[in-house]
């Protein structure tokens, strides 16, 4: 199945008008014809059929014949907040697998010990909109504003809230601390860890601390192990 996506569309449209670029590329690239059904979503769980009525590579139209409600495969709700790496195809590879796997909301922190401190949101928005499309996903996770670390730990929080770090102190195991009922919260330390100082914040706002298993893991390696671990203990 090849699946657009289109945020606007809802269970009473009728007709999706495509722009120039996506156009191009159903009657250019993907030879689409008139009476050819495309599959479209709007990220909010729903499948959308449409009929080709205009297959022109300037403005293609298309007729909504189906609309069919797709509940997400995972049952739990999962919030990662992590920190932008250095390298900006480190964090973009954990936003395409993270969504691949299964996740509900992310949030770029920025902290102590940050080396990358700007992000291009608009580009983390088309890398997880892309692994949707690809994954055969229909829910699009959430992506949040960046923001620091220190305001980010003073929201109000629902569920478990937890932090990952690499200091040597007592932790629990996710399966232990996590209840699928409930919304879980994961905070992700930059390449050189929170600092003591972040740690102690955190824990005094009652974030359980966690580990991630015995290795020392770089910081998408230890975002996406997070995921993976929720997925499996849910599964």
């Amino acid at each position: 199945m090849q699946l657009f996506y289109n945020p606007e569309l809802t269970k009473s449209t009728t007709q999706i008008t495509f722009d120039k670029i996506e156009s191009k590329h159903i009657v250019r690239v993907l030879r689409k014809k008139e009476n050819d059904i495309l599959h479209i979503t709007n990220g909010f769980g729903f499948l959308f059929d449409a009929k080709i009525i205009i297959a022109s590579d300037k403005k293609c139209m298309a007729e909504i014949i189906s609309v069919e409600e797709k509940p997400k495969p995972w049952n739990y709700y999962l919030h990662i907040a992590i920190a932008p790496t250095k390298l900006n195809d480190r964090i973009e590879w954990f936003l395409e697998k993270a969504t691949e796997i299964g996740i509900d909301e992310i949030t770029p922190i920025f902290c102590s010990n940050s080396e990358r401190r700007n992000i291009k949101l608009d580009r983390f928005e088309k890398i997880i909109q892309s692994a949707m499309k690809q994954s055969l996903k229909f829910t699009l996770p959430k992506i949040n504003e960046p923001v620091k670390f220190t305001d980010f730990i003073n929201h109000d929080f629902d569920g478990t809230i937890c932090i990952a770090h690499c200091e040597d102190q007592q932790k629990n195991t996710l399966k232990s601390v996590i209840n699928p009922s409930e919304k879980t919260t994961i905070l992700i330390g930059p390449e050189g860890d929170f600092s003591s100082a972040e740690i102690k914040k955190a824990l005094d706002k009652k974030f359980i601390p966690i580990s991630l298993g015995e290795s020392r893991l770089r910081t998408e390696t230890a975002g996406l192990v997070a995921v993976n671990m929720v997925s499996f203990i849910n599964q």
